[in-house]
């Protein structure tokens, strides 16, 4: 069999798996789905966070003890992320993995010119976030990310398990059937730590230079890149 015809087949095979675990995992609780990621991939599994909140980490953490939790240190986070960042490596029982770009912001800068963000902001998320992501996940099969189908229209149709063609991953979604209220319950219920821009009108937090508040009533993530005809970074559209 050739390289290229096993490839394929493995992908069909993954493509398979997601499709019949959607099915199967719809309207479970989010730590049945994680249970089945866990025992599916084991140590191949790891879950990403952008620390807006913990609370994918600690639902994940509270099925896999240790768990890997990958998060993207672009360099350009508000000092609030990076305290969520501190207070789950220390509370939580997982192993926080912080990924930081080839370049700092100064060598990037050099290199492309100052504030690329406001320029090319596609491009600046493509070396910040979305590169040091792919090489992040080259030590797992699987990997968990918090979205919700409620959050916006381009989520609305998130489903519970897929294969990332572009990837050769398996992607899971624990909480795409929560609610925003479902969110603020678990917060509430085991004190999970949130982003305190969450209790300051950002509905949305990623990066400083291309994050402001959400007015009031509007989509979640209008906060996001609000100068650019732009609400997604690119990590979600594998």
């Amino acid at each position: 069999m050739s390289t290229a015809t096993a490839t394929i087949r493995i992908r069909e095979e993954m493509m398979a798996l997601a499709k019949d675990a959607s099915a199967r995992l719809e309207n479970q609780p989010a730590e049945k789905i994680i249970e089945w990621a866990a025992g599916e991939f084991g140590e191949r599994f790891c879950v990403t966070s952008s620390f807006a909140d913990a609370v994918l980490a600690h639902v994940v953490s509270k099925v896999v003890p240790g768990v890997p939790v990958v998060f993207l240190d672009t360099g350009l986070h508000f000092a609030e992320t990076l305290r969520v960042r501190e207070v789950v490596q220390r509370t939580l029982p997982v192993t926080v993995r912080s990924i930081r770009p080839r370049q700092t912001v100064a060598e990037q800068d050099a290199e492309f010119g100052p504030r690329l963000y406001a320029r090319d902001p596609d491009e600046c998320c493509f070396l910040r976030k979305i590169e040091p992501l792919e090489r992040a996940l080259a030590d797992y099969d699987a990997w968990a990310a918090g979205l919700r189908r409620d959050e916006s229209p381009s989520r609305a149709n998130t489903p519970i398990v897929s294969f990332e063609q572009a990837r050769d991953k398996i992607k899971v979604s624990p909480l795409a059937q929560w609610t925003q209220a479902d969110v603020d319950a678990y917060i509430s219920r085991h004190n999970v730590p949130v982003n305190a821009l969450m209790r300051q009108g950002y509905a949305s937090v990623g990066c400083w230079p291309c994050t402001r508040r959400t007015p009031p009533g509007g989509d979640p993530r209008g906060g996001r890149w609000p100068m650019f005809d732009k609400t997604e970074c690119g990590l979600h559209t594998a």
